[in-house]
């Protein structure tokens, strides 16, 4: 899936002016980055340390695990744990990684009637398939894709994972860049770092930047690329976003990558939402939750969930929950 940042590092605000918690021993840490491609688009780690040697370690590991997540849920690598569990239907002893987040996926879905579900690649195919033609999916291709979409129509033990349903197919593209930011920053901790910034596809923050302030994200307008709606100060939660323009299968971005399971279609109300919550993975789930829901539903699902959330409509206007700490552009 092609991927394109909604979330950007900025700054932190009112960089040049004394900041409250304003630490010498934060500002003199020594700080390093790491780049590289992963999850079909562009990733980083930034991190800092007393030791230059523990810090370097402390981002080589960091990597391998974004590496190695990545080969396990790769729909583009055909030996990925999750290509062979599509092609055959079932894997025999999955890695844990594959197993844990198919059990996090689960309770997602679970908690919110199937507004989350792996398995809607069957509608993601018939997308694909039809925007290859120049056209879009009938109704009766839709309809079709959707009878092979369910959750509970996938097993999941550290024995055995499998479909229920012949011509089922997983995906893990809504869940697995917060997964692996959550790894990644706990990689990290390990290793004695406290302060860090994990770009894996979503954000999750450690301490304080290079100015010893919080991290601060730039929130993307989704009608147009370039230009930010607010800034976001990181509390130190993950951070997720989804949005309608990243991957689209029409020009009004009517159609796109994310799939209401009970209808087969892209739910029609949001353009894009970005949630904070404690743990990645969840946080990038419920965003799809938060499109299936709509803006009607929105704060109460954020209270349900006890996340934080905003959420952009398809004419542009944005509404937050209060406990973000946003400063609009």
């Amino acid at each position: 899936m092609r991927r394109r940042q909604w979330l950007h590092a900025t700054l932190g605000l009112g960089a040049l002016a004394p900041f409250a918690g304003w630490s010498p021993a934060v500002a003199a840490l020594h700080w390093a980055r790491r780049s590289l491609l992963g999850f079909g688009t562009t990733l980083s780690l930034q991190a800092a340390h007393e030791d230059d040697r523990t810090l370097a370690r402390a981002l080589d590991a960091g990597v391998l695990a974004l590496r190695r997540i990545e080969a396990q849920m790769s729909l583009f690598d055909p030996g990925s744990a999750l290509s062979r569990l599509n092609r055959d239907g079932l894997l025999r002893a999955p890695p844990a990684e594959l197993v844990d987040i198919l059990e996090i996926a689960h309770d997602v879905s679970r908690d919110n009637d199937g507004a989350f579900d792996v398995t809607v690649q069957p509608l993601w195919l018939a997308f694909e398939a039809a925007q290859r033609a120049g056209r879009l999916p009938s109704r009766q291709e839709v309809a079709s894709a959707r009878a092979r979409v369910d959750w509970r129509a996938l097993d999941v033990s550290s024995r055995l994972i499998r479909f229920d349903m012949p011509g089922m197919a997983a995906t893990l593209n809504g869940i697995a860049q917060g997964y692996a930011a959550d790894h990644v920053r706990a990689v990290l901790a390990s290793h004695g770092i406290r302060h860090a910034l994990i770009d894996a596809g979503e954000f999750a923050p450690l301490g304080r930047n290079s100015d010893a302030r919080p991290w601060t994200l730039g929130i993307a307008d989704p009608h147009a690329e370039s230009a930010l709606i607010a800034r976001l100060m990181a509390d130190g939660r993950c951070i997720a976003t989804s949005a309608d323009n990243l991957t689209s299968f029409s020009a009004d971005h009517r159609h796109h990558h994310i799939f209401d399971p009970h209808t087969g279609y892209s739910p029609p109300a949001l353009s894009a939402v970005t949630v904070a919550a404690d743990s990645g993975a969840v946080a990038d789930a419920l965003t799809k939750v938060f499109f299936v829901a709509g803006p009607s539903q929105a704060r109460a699902l954020a209270h349900r969930w006890q996340v934080d959330a905003l959420w952009v409509d398809k004419a542009g206007r944005w509404e937050a929950t209060p406990g973000l700490r946003l400063d609009r552009i």
